[in-house]
């Protein structure tokens, strides 16, 4: 048989499990056997596409996508390239995030129904909804393998729901997945990196004996997976192209949930409110829809991010420009921190 594309660069074909989509018994084996679910077409291709129109023509008109072209084709303005941890990229992003089409979609029946049948058990979508959208050439900046639990907390069992808004290549940077790294039952130490979250796991030996799994994505399809399954970013290669996905977490009702989780994405740049958010929304069914529920309500862990700053500053010393250039965002992002001054020294400004 021929290897596919994925195969014959070093990486196996993620397994698609559209032939189990009726039976949540055999989707829970899967899930705890690879630490993952692979959905063909899962979600709506309409909506998507719906939706990749809204988004790109927000971030077209904030001068990320080339002028003269269609919106949708999603061509990047390489002068206007930023990332998550810039205050550029989080004041176009925040645009985007008003978009009641980009959060009424984590609701949709086919995702919300799907997560349910593997709880077993009724399951909301975190208020914080998130967008990944990476320009090209910025390999640099693409996100590090890690573990979501470091950065959304809550539970072990809340799950991911990543989907490509539009098809996504492996070129253009879809997502990549460790099979069977779940296993490990814990979270691993993660250090200084790049990229969103800016932290890396660090692999023990049996993670290093792994496969890697990934795919060329088509919207639609959607990756689902919990909260200790190591993943990664694959690098944008394209000369030209936005990847746009959404990146959202689910779990179950009355399962704990961190309070940062409750909170729109990226606020600490900006104070981002909810009022803010709502306020060219057409309907008010979703707005606060998370306050009619009861789920224990507990405090976001910083220490990890607080161990990848202490590393980025030692890094700095020594003069590594990575950890240097995020230093450099942490004093451009909140001046008048306790963390802006200790940069400050180490940066000599």
């Amino acid at each position: 048989m021929a290897k596919t594309a994925t195969e014959s660069e070093g990486w196996r074909e993620l397994h698609a499990s559209n032939d189990a989509r009726d039976d949540a018994e055999e989707l829970r084996r899967r899930l705890d056997r690879d630490g993952y679910l692979f959905f063909r077409q899962l979600q709506r291709p309409d909506l998507l596409r719906a939706l990749r129109r809204e988004m790109l023509t927000v971030m077209k008109e904030s001068g990320w996508v080339m002028e003269g072209t269609n919106p949708v084709d999603g061509i990047a303005n390489l002068d206007a390239r930023c990332t998550e941890g810039d205050v550029e990229y989080a004041k176009v992003y925040h645009e985007v995030y008003r978009l009641e089409a980009f959060h009424r979609i984590a609701h949709q029946p086919e995702i919300l129904g799907m997560v349910e049948k593997i709880y077993g058990k009724p399951a909301m979508p975190h208020p914080q909804k998130i967008a990944r959208l990476w320009f090209p050439a910025y390999t640099e900046h693409t996100t590090p393998a890690h573990q979501d639990f470091v950065h959304f907390q809550g539970n072990y069992q809340t799950l991911t729901c990543w989907a490509p808004v539009g098809d996504c290549p492996r070129e253009l940077g879809g997502l990549a997945m460790l099979a069977g790294s779940h296993k490990t039952g814990n979270v691993l130490e993660h250090h200084f990196s790049l990229g969103a979250g800016a932290l890396d796991v660090e692999l023990g030996e049996e993670e290093r004996k792994g496969e890697w799994h990934s795919t060329d994505y088509e919207i639609g399809d959607t990756l689902i997976f919990p909260a200790l399954t190591i993943h990664k970013a694959l690098p944008n290669v394209t000369p030209d192209r936005l990847r746009v996905s959404l990146d959202n977490r689910y779990q179950v009702i009355g399962d704990t949930i961190a309070e940062h989780m409750l909170l729109p994405h990226l606020n600490i740049f900006n104070e981002l409110t909810w009022e803010d958010v709502y306020g060219e929304w057409e309907s008010g069914d979703l707005k606060y829809y998370w306050g009619k529920i009861e789920n224990p309500v507990i405090p976001r862990d910083m220490s990890w991010l607080e161990k990848g700053f202490e590393e980025a500053v030692e890094r700095a010393k020594g003069g590594d420009p990575q950890a240097r250039l995020y230093l450099h965002r942490f004093i451009k992002r909140d001046p008048g921190s306790p963390q802006a001054e200790v940069a400050g020294k180490v940066l000599g400004m």
